[in-house]
């Protein structure tokens, strides 16, 4: 059985996206394709069915990756917690809504923080919350926004796939 791993943002049309994708080239690259699964989700509904924001798009297009052909927006379930080895939440809100629905403590542990595989992102602690590992959201911004949102993204894929790696 495939190791499953879900991105989550708010409406799963920009951060989990962009991110999905991102990580299925890399650990494509790094030869798990067929042993990881990944796919993604948001914590909203109000974007549901909708396909990747177009200026994630140009951005993921310029950088050299798929750009989502396909996609369509879904709200996260409460079995996704259950079918899920990891669930990496682009902010400290989105970790609060997946541990919310979890069924089980055990569930509510396979939730971390994305920017927490970044090594030059925050290490949380005393006086450093949860929200510092926060990734930010482009879609009140400008395209510069949305080449942040990737950098950020791609700032801790190869952490990620080094994560899940240690756990096939």
């Amino acid at each position: 059985m495939a190791y499953r791993v879900m991105t989550v943002c708010t409406g799963n049309i920009c951060r989990s996206p962009m991110a999905e994708i991102v990580l299925r080239e890399r650990f494509a690259a790094a030869g798990l394709d067929g042993l990881v699964e990944v796919d993604s989700s948001g914590i909203s509904d109000e974007e549901w069915g909708n396909p990747v924001d177009r200026r994630a798009r140009t951005v993921l297009a310029a950088h050299g990756y798929p750009t989502g052909d396909g996609h369509r927006a879904r709200q996260v379930e409460r079995s996704d917690l259950a079918d899920h080895d990891l669930l990496l939440a682009m902010t400290a809100v989105h970790a609060r809504a997946l541990r919310r629905i979890a069924a089980t403590p055990e569930q509510g542990e396979r939730v971390r923080m994305y920017r927490s595989f970044d090594p030059a992102a925050p290490a949380l602690g005393p006086g450093v919350p949860e929200s510092a590992l926060d990734v930010e959201d482009p879609w009140y911004g400008g395209m510069a926004d949305f080449e942040e949102c990737l950098a950020q993204v791609e700032a801790a894929a190869d952490a990620v796939v080094a994560h899940v790696r240690s756990r096939l």
